[in-house]
């Protein structure tokens, strides 16, 4: 059985608490990526997506000079590299989430996206539901006119 460690990504880019809305933005723009891993040394701390950036930065009026605490989530999932890649689609699509930071003794070591479960072909009925299930539950808001 297949485990996270074998299709989790290393190469994280990370931010610390030190660094601000404008250089996660950056961060994100640089690297092409809307989740961003918030460390303290290699300890994992919270997260920062494209999405918490909108909602928690700038539609709270905040500028790219605000902190990091500001705007990045806590109380996260995670799964430890031992998981099986069949428990981890189960857990994306319960908490309806598609990344997973990977953590062994506190520690950040990758990061598992819901496109690694797909894109390797492994169970690949549990992401393309994971999948379904988080994009059916996304408020795509009011219709332009």
């Amino acid at each position: 059985m297949k485990k996270i460690r074998d299709i989790m990504s290393t190469d994280c880019v990370t931010v610390t608490l030190q660094d601000n809305v404008f250089e996660i933005a950056l961060k994100m723009k640089q690297n092409d990526i809307g989740f961003i891993p918030v460390v303290d040394g290699d300890k994992l701390i919270g997260v920062v997506t494209d999405r918490d950036l909108v909602v928690r930065g700038y539609a709270e009026k905040h500028s790219g000079s605000t902190a990091v605490k500001e705007v990045m989530s806590e109380g996260l999932t995670t799964v430890s590299p031992d998981t099986s890649v069949d428990e981890a689609a189960k857990m994306m699509a319960s908490h309806k989430i598609r990344r997973l930071p990977v953590v062994e003794n506190g520690k950040l070591i990758g990061v598992v996206a819901i496109a690694d479960l797909a894109v390797r072909e492994i169970f690949v009925n549990e992401a393309g539901e994971a999948l379904s299930d988080i994009s059916e539950n996304v408020d795509h808001g009011a219709a332009v006119h």
